[in-house]
């Protein structure tokens, strides 16, 4: 019989339930209560947020737009109006304060769609998987900017699937259902967190506007840790951690840089001896 502890179980029996997932129970009361918002208005008449996640006009005042998707009308040979470039200069500041990736893991709807398919993977055992080169977003991104360079038009976006999904649960889904669950399957069977660490361009754009963010998880204790690997196994960027956790003797600090980080702050539920806390990148 196997005796292989399961993932966060000392963190649990230390922090108990909601202190070993506060972070995670954070995270969907963001990405849900951002769904309720933009959802409200079609189901119930009552338009707190009009719009959807490339553009949304907040209690009929504040502008925010996507920067990526502005920067695809861009290359397009679209000019953007000025309620569009006000909001997108909003979430330019946003998430240089907060962390690109924060997106990601906060806010984009497919993250509930890949988080579903890693928990799968780990409650069934499935492991390995195929080799896909994390390198592969960006040249995923360059793509979707020269297609829209020479289209003329923002092709990406009709088969993106956060925007797919984001308009199905707005306006009907349709055949969002195809694009979500081929999602689902890639990262339950192909390899784990395939499409958000390995294949969105919107993740890889974000990462680049999140790069000198100040905020930051950090080893503030790494001298703490016990080896126990949970943090690496519950983050969907795990190799992100290693040069903050073991960086003392190479004279690394204990924030983690890297821009991939989404700052989910999962590794801080999972660790039973509170290595990792939310700070700011210059923490020595």
């Amino acid at each position: 019989m196997s005796t292989a502890k399961k993932t966060g179980a000392d963190a649990l029996a230390e922090k108990g339930w909601f202190g070993s997932h506060k972070w995670l129970v954070l995270r969907r009361i963001s990405q849900l209560v951002t769904l309720g918002l933009f959802l409200v208005g079609p189901l119930a008449g009552l338009w707190i947020v009009k719009g959807n996640l490339a553009y949304s006009l907040t209690l009929n005042t504040l502008p925010l737009a996507d920067p990526y998707v502005l920067l695809q009308s861009l290359l397009a040979g679209h000019i953007p109006e000025k309620m569009a470039l006000i909001g997108v200069a909003i979430v330019l500041a946003f998430y240089f304060l907060v962390g690109g990736r924060v997106y990601c893991s906060w806010v984009c709807p497919v993250n509930m769609v890949t988080d579903a398919a890693a928990w799968l993977r780990g409650r069934f055992g499935i492991k390995g998987g195929a080799h896909i080169s994390r390198k592969l977003r960006y040249w995923v991104l360059g793509m979707t900017l020269a297609v829209a360079a020479i289209t003329g038009t923002i092709a990406w976006e009709l088969i993106n699937p956060v925007s797919m999904l984001h308009r199905g649960l707005i306006f009907g889904i349709g055949m969002t259902w195809a694009i979500v669950l081929a999602v689902f399957l890639l990262d339950l069977f192909v390899s784990a967190n395939a499409w958000c660490g390995h294949v969105c361009p919107v993740g890889a754009f974000y990462s680049l506007l999140g790069k000198w963010s100040p905020l930051r998880v950090s080893a503030a204790k790494r001298e703490a840790c016990n080896d126990c690997m949970d943090c690496y196994a519950v983050c969907p960027e795990p190799q992100v951690i290693k040069p903050a956790l073991k960086g003392a003797k190479q004279n690394i600090g204990p924030a983690i840089l890297s821009p991939n980080c989404t700052n989910c702050g999962r590794c801080i539920d999972v660790c039973s001896k509170d290595v990792f806390r939310f700070g700011l990148r210059s923490a020595r």
